[in-house]
């Protein structure tokens, strides 16, 4: 194992009703003036948007809206929220939705207190240093942001998909009522469920030896997912389903999975450069995706994927010959995002193969990328090309 800091400050304050308490929590944790930043839809026609407010008001803390965040977080809606934030005063930001609203928050979080250009964060030429505080009211199950320091923005201009983290952007506090998960249409419940798992699979494969806590750790979120997924799409009124996938998607990437042990993060990176170029959601963007990353560096290690198939899918173990195991799990995974209702090939996500080259390029690699099996650019390329004619 390796040495490892572990830092989570979070105060999650999970159950039924609970968005009715951030006005008391917003005082608690020093906000005096509150931008609420959601996107619409769900937030505002389920009520939630209005007991939140009606929470705050309770409490007598003032507040500002900016609506109209988008499912891949744009750098023109950051820019108009810095401006915001700044206009009026603002203190705290009250992040109402899911991963892309809580990332454009954490953006605006840093921008606004930077004398520079925020995106400085994302393309590596600055790193945080500073943040406004955030905190969430969760209405999906998925990209873990409301436990996680980071954060995934698009620059229109170029649609370059860049990523930044920093201690600074972990929400101070994160409310997670998991009825919410029945505004959320079935979709975006499996696109939410593929992110949780790809988001523990990334720690997962890896190189790092003698990790037995954090392996049975990974194995257990993901099983929890195979068995609790299916049952949220089927009735997404069984809050005890819900509760479990909803508190899975914060553990898987809080890093209490992945601490001690190299990560990789390698598919997450070839993925963004689809949900960029086409708009995808990211969760369908990994279903594609991680399976044929599987395909590509499984012999690197195949008995980590054979333990991958035995422990999560119930696989039967070939001792004479562990790769046929390996490519039994990933099979699994594969049949099993796709009877979620998730894509598995290019035609399936609606990506074109002639864009192969221009996506890899755009990953901008020197060298190699990755933790379990370095990747160059021509890696990544049969990646996708893989990804394009995947089947079960």
């Amino acid at each position: 194992m390796n040495n490892f800091n572990f830092y989570s400050p979070t105060e999650f304050v999970f159950g039924k009703g609970r968005e009715n308490e951030v006005g008391s929590l917003v005082k608690k944790h020093g906000g005096s003036k509150v931008l609420i930043h959601y996107g619409g839809g769900s937030v505002i026609r389920s009520g939630l948007l209005d007991r939140v407010k009606a929470s705050l008001d309770k409490e007598a803390v003032p507040y500002v809206e900016l609506g109209g965040a988008k499912p891949n977080p744009v750098d023109s809606k950051v820019y108009e929220g810095i401006d915001l934030i700044k206009k009026e005063g603002v203190d705290f930001i009250l992040a109402v939705g899911g991963g892309s609203t809580i990332d454009s928050s954490k953006a605006m979080a840093a921008g606004s207190v930077y004398d520079g250009d925020f995106w400085d964060f994302y393309c590596g030429k600055e790193t945080i240093k500073a943040a406004l505080p955030v905190a969430t009211v969760l209405t999906i199950a998925a990209a873990g942001s409301e436990g996680s320091g980071d954060t995934v923005i698009t620059k229109e201009d170029g649609m370059l998909k860049r990523g930044a983290g920093s201690d600074y952007l972990r929400p101070r506090f994160s409310v997670m009522n998991p009825e919410l998960l029945a505004t959320v249409p079935k979709y975006q419940i499996a696109c939410g469920a593929t992110d949780i798992m790809a988001h523990v699979c990334e720690r997962y494969f890896t190189n790092t030896t003698e990790v037995e806590i954090t392996d049975r750790l990974c194995e257990a979120v993901l099983c929890t997912m195979v068995k609790e997924t299916p049952r949220v799409i089927a009735d997404p009124n069984n809050y005890e389903a819900m509760a479990n996938l909803m508190w899975a998607g914060t553990v898987a990437h809080t890093n209490i999975v992945g601490v001690g042990r190299d990560q990789d993060w390698n598919s997450h990176g070839i993925e963004h450069e689809l949900s960029a170029m086409y708009d995808c959601a990211h969760g369908a963007g990994l279903a594609v995706i991680m399976p044929s990353w599987m395909d590509f560096v499984y012999k690197h290690n195949p008995m980590r994927f054979a333990e991958f198939a035995t422990r999560v899918w119930g696989c039967a173990m070939d001792f004479e010959n562990p790769e046929v195991t390996a490519k039994e799990g990933i099979n699994c995974f594969r049949k099993f995002l796709k009877s979620i209702g998730m894509p598995i090939n290019f035609v399936e996500l609606g990506a074109k193969e002639e864009d192969i080259p221009a996506m890899a390029a755009k990953m901008g690699i020197e060298g190699t990328t990755g933790g379990f099996v370095k990747l160059t650019t021509a890696d990544v390329e049969e990646i996708y090309r893989i990804a394009a004619k995947a089947s079960i």
